[in-house]
């Protein structure tokens, strides 16, 4: 999900996502971290129609719309053992992100693509809908990146940490 539990806005507890996916006769229910991360099994094989189905509960059930971006789990586990960020040094000042867009967009910028005051790279695009990116912010305090991002992709995405999608990957 995007945007809920940002900056003490569109608070959607954990608990109460659980129940409605619960709710939905969704199985296997797991939520992880406070961000809007969820699992669950379902025998529903249409992800539009899953992500829309979602988008109507949520928005019911809370009062304002909660984008909705679904991945299934062996992809998940595909970008995850592709290892996207080998070979990147690491240091404090790193975030490794992957981007999760709503709907395929192709464009033609090469990639990698870094913005002009290398904080921001952009890696590559898996199957025109999952991006990696490095946030460096030794060379910016700042996410001007994500300005770059939206004017390539949109702004129909949302953006996990790689830890978080590691996190996600084990508990499939």
């Amino acid at each position: 999900m995007r945007g809920i539990n940002v900056g003490g806005n569109h608070k959607v507890p954990m608990a109460d996502l659980k129940s409605i996916f619960t709710e939905m006769n969704f199985e296997n229910v797991i939520t992880i971290l406070n961000t809007g991360n969820i699992i669950f099994s379902t025998k529903e094989t249409s992800i539009k129609d899953l992500e829309n189905i979602v988008n109507i509960a949520l928005k019911s059930k809370f009062n304002f719309p909660i984008p909705v971006i679904i991945r299934e789990e062996e992809l998940i586990r595909k970008l995850v053992f592709s290892n996207p960020f080998k070979g990147i040094e690491i240091t404090k000042d790193t975030r490794l992100y992957l981007s999760l867009l709503k709907n395929n967009v192709e464009n033609n910028i090469p990639l990698p693509w870094v913005n002009n005051d290398k904080s921001y790279t952009i890696l590559q695009n898996v199957n025109q809908n999952n991006i990696f990116s490095i946030l460096d912010l030794s060379h910016s305090n700042t996410v001007k990146g994500m300005k770059a991002f939206e004017k390539f992709y949109g702004k129909d995405v949302t953006t996990r940490n790689w830890n978080t999608i590691i996190k996600i990957n084990s508990k499939l």
